[in-house]
């Protein structure tokens, strides 16, 4: 792969694919709806690899004592911070243009994300708890971009499933980060040093349960506001397959005996995206419960089920 294109890190823009929720779950299926939701994630993939490239920029001296980030195109000099620097800029206005030019709540979203990921690589990475928070803002700002291009009402209860998803695969991979820290020594954030394994587990404990909770009573039908059949609880145990699983790949890690294991599982769980591009099972699961969920509304589209 180019190291321009690397730089941008295009695997890590699995995370807004959470734009095309809105339609999918309010199955407003159409050119307009598809349209919409891909302007949203194209302009969110451009916003976030902007700040990718900036965070890259600022931490260049960290990166290159870290065993994984020394890698990046950026750390390793295959890219330059002058060019670096304009691709970001570009990507960032561009993007920003483009959504309000397109509508005003997009515009709005996209200027929310922005400054929260400025307060967060200006003070909040470093603020314990409030790191993790801001993950899981990030993740419903980017559910509503999804629902504001197509013009979908989402469920309350679907977007707090949504930040307690996000919180759980922040929690997961900072305990990744201690792990590799505790394998491999160097330079990491000051804010990991203000956590330890024994609160990141009963974090993980709350979390996970939210999680799983407001999933299922999103899923409950719409007696409780919720998805607009209670048949959606079919979906329930993909989701419960896939937390146990993104589980064991991070327990693998402290159960290793060797060091290169270790250090094998921990690089997995400390990067969701390569967990959900190369572990198998997740991948299958993440397609299974769009296939329930996809059919599950298309039959009650079509007024097959209630």
């Amino acid at each position: 792969m180019s190291p321009y294109i690397s730089a941008l890190r295009p695997r890590q823009w699995t995370k807004n694919l959470i734009v095309f929720a809105a339609p999918l779950y309010g199955f407003s299926i159409n050119w307009s709806s598809l349209l919409g939701s891909l302007l949203a994630f194209t302009l969110f993939c451009s916003v976030s690899s902007s700040f990718y490239l900036a965070n890259d920029i600022i931490d260049v001296e960290a990166d290159r004592l870290h065993p994984i980030k020394c890698q990046r195109p950026i750390a390793a000099k295959l890219v330059t911070i002058p060019v670096a620097i304009t691709m970001s800029t570009v990507l960032l206005i561009g993007a920003l243009s483009i959504g309000w030019l397109s509508s005003i709540g997009l515009g709005t979203t996209l200027t929310a994300y922005v400054f929260l990921q400025i307060s967060y690589n200006l003070k909040l990475k470093q603020m314990l708890f409030l790191d993790l928070g801001v993950i899981a803002s990030g993740f419903i700002l980017r559910a509503y971009a999804g629902a504001v291009a197509t013009h979908v009402v989402l469920s309350p209860w679907f977007l707090l499933c949504t930040a307690m998803l996000a919180l759980f695969l922040a929690v997961e991979k900072r305990k990744a980060e201690l792990r590799l820290l505790s394998v491999r020594d160097g330079k990491t954030r000051a804010v990991l040093k203000k956590y330890s394994l024994s609160l990141l587990n009963r974090m993980e404990n709350v979390v996970t349960t939210c999680t799983v909770m407001s999933y299922a009573l999103w899923s409950s039908g719409p007696k409780l506001g919720g998805a607009s059949t209670s048949w959606m609880l079919l979906s329930l145990p993909f989701v419960l397959y896939g937390i146990f699983r993104y589980q064991l790949i991070s327990e693998l890690s402290s159960d290793s005996k060797s060091a290169r294991n270790t250090l094998r599982y921990a690089d997995s769980s400390e990067r969701p995206d390569e967990v959900l591009l190369k572990d198998f099972p997740i991948l299958i699961t993440v397609i299974g419960w769009a296939i329930s969920c996809f059919v599950i509304l298309l039959l009650k589209h079509k007024g097959v089920i209630g």
